[in-house]
């Protein structure tokens, strides 16, 4: 618990501080629908990757708000009891009636209890958190049917565009391709960044949080998987790499890893939800930039970097996403509602050598799907095949990016 006056001093730091701050770019999406009275709208995603600066956007078009950041040093020892003399300070100084803004709110136990008992009272109330839960678990719990979401990834393709001032094309691709979307590296281009945000997520996010005492395993496990990305795994095989006692702290420390947006999985696809779960899954990163700072073999494989990037544009759009495994492989399967909408090869570069397997990996999951038109994402191969009856585009990734008009969010 804090004494009201160092409260009342950070909230009045903090409002100068952020009326003065750098808006940055307008990112891709539209949230002025989602502030509704009596609603919880929570922005969640990984460190770094523009929650605050969306928030500083959003609260830029407010006549009148509260903006709190629960991350500063100042508030240690924040809690529950806090938000009640916050209020107070709030109207105190900025009259009342305005929109609340809380900045990584999972900082503070329990902090649900507090904003359910906002939105009880009619308010408008905007969150940020750098946690998966914090759509699932701990809204769950209190929130049911009141709150919004939205998970916002590190920049775009178009929105990287955006920050440079570039026009699409190969060379502007290929840069995204290796520096990634993390707005503050990116203007600064120092990959220590990138090493530090890497430290934080584990120390913070991971080891605090769950009071994880082998430090030195939990991020060697971490750098192995940003480094061998769009392959298969298992947790039994892990186990034994990494020489760890039990198959399920391997399956905890990859939970972890999902739930701070550090890594994605992808299940295997199948009809059956409990063949899905005892398939092996493919890990993803959460930035091509991020592994690539982080991992020496990672930039060695351009066509899992390439692969890894198409993963993070579906993922930006669609909630389900699977790889297809028959008698031969194709990288994705994507769901919408209850329907198979696309079957996608990724190769980042379609020879005499690769050109069968690619086709017909292709072509076996859309027979199994029933998908009549097929794509192959290429690096800069353009061209258009027909098998069986079937078409199969090949297509530049970047060409397809700006074609699907991808977004740097998802809405939950």
């Amino acid at each position: 618990m804090l004494r009201k006056e160092i409260l009342e001093q950070v909230i009045v730091t903090q409002h100068d501080w952020i009326l003065k701050t750098d808006k940055g770019i307008k990112r891709e999406v539209n949230v002025q629908n989602k502030l509704l009275p009596k609603f919880a709208f929570v922005i969640s995603g990984i460190r770094r990757c523009g929650k605050s600066t969306l928030l500083y956007q959003i609260l830029n078009s407010q006549k009148k708000f509260y903006y709190l950041n629960l991350e500063d040093p100042k508030l240690e020892g924040f809690d529950l009891q806090d938000f009640s003399k916050t209020e107070d300070i709030f109207s105190e100084l900025y009259g009342t009636k305005g929109i609340y803004f809380f900045d990584e709110i999972q900082n503070v136990d329990k902090w649900e209890t507090y904003i359910r008992y906002l939105v009880d009272k009619g308010n408008k109330v905007v969150l940020t958190g750098s946690n998966a839960s914090l759509l699932s678990k701990e809204l769950g719990s209190k929130l049911t049917g009141r709150h919004l979401g939205l998970e916002l990834f590190p920049f775009s393709y178009s929105e990287f565009l955006t920050f440079f001032s570039l026009k699409a094309s190969e060379p502007s691709f290929n840069k995204y391709l290796f520096k990634g979307g993390f707005p503050e590296f990116l203007k600064r281009d120092d990959e220590t960044l990138l090493h530090e945000l890497l430290n934080d997520i584990l120390m913070r996010d991971i080891v605090v949080k769950y009071g994880i005492r082998n430090t030195q395993l939990l991020k060697k496990l971490a750098l192995y998987l940003l480094s061998h990305v769009g392959r298969p795994f298992s947790f039994n095989k892990l186990k034994k790499m990494f020489e760890i006692k039990s198959v399920q702290t391997v399956i905890d420390y990859i939970a972890y890893f999902e739930d701070a947006y550090l890594l994605f999985t992808l299940p295997r696809f199948s009809y059956s939800y409990k063949k899905q779960q005892i398939n092996p899954k493919k890990i993803y990163s959460i930035d091509t930039g991020f592994s690539h700072a982080n991992s020496v073999s990672f930039s060695k494989d351009k066509g899992r970097i390439l692969e890894n990037c198409v993963f993070l544009a579906l993922k930006r759009i669609y909630k389900e996403i699977f790889y297809f495994q028959g008698d031969k492989e194709c990288d994705f399967i994507v769901k919408d509602k209850d329907d198979i909408v696309i079957a996608l090869q990724v190769c980042y570069k379609v020879t005499d050598e690769n050109e069968n397997r690619e086709v017909q990996g292709l072509l076996e999951a859309m027979k199994e799907c029933d998908i009549k038109k097929g794509l192959i994402l290429t690096y800069n191969q353009k061209d258009e095949i027909e098998v069986q009856e079937k078409k199969i585009e090949l297509k530049p990734v970047w060409e397809w990016l700006l074609d699907t008009k991808q977004r740097s969010c998802k809405l939950i």
